[in-house]
């Protein structure tokens, strides 16, 4: 079984400085489970003492399963930005969904699943603590730790759903194209009308599509400023597809939790 390594992507704020804080990988999933996974994660981190870091992400279209000591459990998608004080020494194991990936497993809408944690055994049928021993016991081994949750995912495969590949082209669609701005685009690219899109993104991915698309745009201005390609806000908000600054500036706030401003210049918290 190949767990080939994934170049990290969009969505981790300040990568850059954070890459001296902790390690983070990412890893393919199986061909089996592929279709539902679109990646394993790990961050670990061995701070001094007396030090901490804040982490910060931006929300995206997926749900996650997430092993830590004593926080175990499923996520459905976030609609804002996701803070994690790191201390000391730790390291957390998960499993990326792909949109719509984690709804044959749990069979109920994602929807209904955005308000907070999932219990483990309500999926995979074991307490969150119990995978937490088999998941952690492997710590020291990234492979050792993929394997425990693949064979578990493994023996509750579900049959495929053919319309997680239609959801997954669509947000493949709106991710890989910046002028995508407004659902009715998306609607008239894939001729699907707009009832059907929001009760199939209700239903598999838990968010709707105009938020889908809007943090896209979002994750796509906080990494051009991580990679100096955006002292220009005026210009970058027009490139975005927004009409004025402002709209952009209260957009980016709300998800990213500081203005386009104050996150140029590197203060985020």
């Amino acid at each position: 079984m190949s767990h080939p390594q994934t170049r990290p992507s969009m969505g981790v704020l300040g990568l850059n400085a954070a890459g001296d804080q902790f390690r983070l990988e990412r890893y393919s999933a199986s061909e089996a489970l592929s279709p539902f996974i679109k990646h394993y994660w790990i961050v670990q981190w061995n701070l001094e003492q007396n030090d901490s870091y804040w982490q910060h992400v931006v929300p995206n279209p997926c749900a996650n399963l997430v092993v830590e000591q004593g926080k175990t459990f499923f996520y459905g998608p976030g609609k804002e930005k996701f803070s994690y004080l790191l201390k000391g020494s730790g390291i957390v194991f998960g499993v990326k969904f792909r949109p719509g990936g984690l709804y044959p497993f749990v069979n109920k809408e994602l929807s209904e699943l955005t308000e907070g944690p999932i219990e483990v055994e309500t999926v995979l049928g074991i307490p969150g603590s119990e995978l937490e021993e088999l998941v952690l016991a492997h710590r020291d081994s990234d492979r050792g730790m993929i394997h425990v949750v693949e064979q578990l995912l493994a023996e509750r495969l579900p049959p495929y759903d053919d319309q997680i590949t239609l959801v997954n082209q669509i947000i493949d669609y709106a991710a890989g194209n910046q002028g995508i701005t407004k659902v009715e685009q998306v609607c008239e690219s894939f001729d699907i009308n707009i009832r059907r899109l929001q009760r199939l993104f209700a239903k598999y991915v838990g968010v709707n599509p105009k938020s889908v698309i809007r943090l896209f745009r979002l994750q796509n201005a906080a990494e051009a400023m991580d990679l100096g390609q955006a002292q220009d806000l005026a210009g970058l908000s027009v490139e975005l597809g927004y009409h004025d600054q402002a709209h952009f500036s209260k957009d980016f706030k709300a998800v990213v939790g500081r203005s386009p401003e104050q996150y140029l210049s590197g203060v985020i918290s």
